[in-house]
């Protein structure tokens, strides 16, 4: 009797455990996304009680709601601002590596292409210059250019109040991918549809 106790326990935790991790990873949906785009759900920046002096970030992937519709994702990352660098670079970072394989296991993914480089971060008084390989804007047509594209501006203005400039292969972008899509600057939720 004790041992179906203590496996009933057992299962008990560990659906109470994987809820809460869901939990962690949606967001609410967003007002101003494009009708192509998943919607946005608000991150769930809850902290446990032992993790009240740890500093996290929201880097932005892709998966589903529960009614199967395709969201951006927030996932917490924790930071440490002795070793990471400023939010913004360690986000754009984690945000390029791509998912971990915990949170591919709750249906993240990113439509950023295999094989781009984030080749450098330039914080300056004036805004936030983001230079990636030419990766970035190849292959898999509008779609995943606009869903790539928000997940960069997603995560950036997210860990950054100033303005935020994409660059590929150091050079600004005005139009990005085989399509022609116009690209206003510096990034917002409306870049693609000005």
């Amino acid at each position: 009797m004790k041992n179906n106790t203590n496996i009933g326990l057992i299962l008990v935790t560990i659906i109470v455990a994987a809820v809460f991790l869901f939990s962690v990873i949606n967001l609410n949906q967003s007002k101003n996304a494009p009708e192509k785009q998943p919607q946005q759900e608000e991150p769930v920046m809850e902290e446990e009680e032992d993790d009240a002096n740890k500093l996290y970030i929201n880097v932005f992937f892709i998966g589903q709601n529960k009614k199967g519709e395709e969201v951006y994702r927030a996932v917490k990352r924790e930071y440490d601002p002795d070793i990471d660098g400023t939010p913004i670079e360690f986000a754009l970072i984690s945000l390029f590596n791509g998912p971990k394989p915990d949170e591919v296991k709750f249906g993240v993914y990113s439509e950023i292409p295999v094989g781009t480089r984030l080749q450098k971060v330039v914080e300056t008084d004036d805004g936030v210059y983001v230079d990636v390989s030419e990766h970035f804007s190849l292959g898999g047509g509008t779609d995943s250019i606009y869903k790539r594209i928000f997940q960069l501006i997603k995560t950036a203005k997210y860990n950054t109040k100033k303005p935020v400039y994409l660059l590929i292969n150091d050079e600004k972008v005005d139009v990005i991918g085989g399509d022609g899509i116009m690209l206003t600057q510096p990034l917002n939720e409306n870049s693609l549809s000005e």
